[in-house]
């Protein structure tokens, strides 16, 4: 159970360094690419619950570079999903 919370408490400090981009600003900003892909899809459940209650959170970059970040993005959410096993006891 402690190792959970602190799992949690860490992601949790981690999640909140996210930023915020508008439509307009995004046309202006360089592409990010494989890292923060792969970020975005480890915080994928995160990014989800809050875009529930607020309409300007989403789980996806709008301002990507295409395929890298795509693919980061998947192994985040393959990461996280496969993650889960770790609290699983024989």
């Amino acid at each position: 159970m402690k190792k959970l919370f602190l799992v949690v408490l860490f992601t949790l400090m981690l999640v909140g360094c996210a930023d915020s981009i508008s439509f307009s600003q995004a046309e202006s900003v360089e592409p990010v690419g494989f890292f923060y892909g792969l970020w975005h899809g480890l915080i994928i459940i995160f990014a989800w619950l809050g875009s529930l209650f607020c309409d300007d959170i989403a789980i996806y970059a709008i301002y990507n570079n295409g395929g890298w970040y795509d693919f980061g993005y998947v192994l985040g959410v393959g990461g996280f999903s496969l993650s889960a096993g770790i609290f699983h006891d024989n």
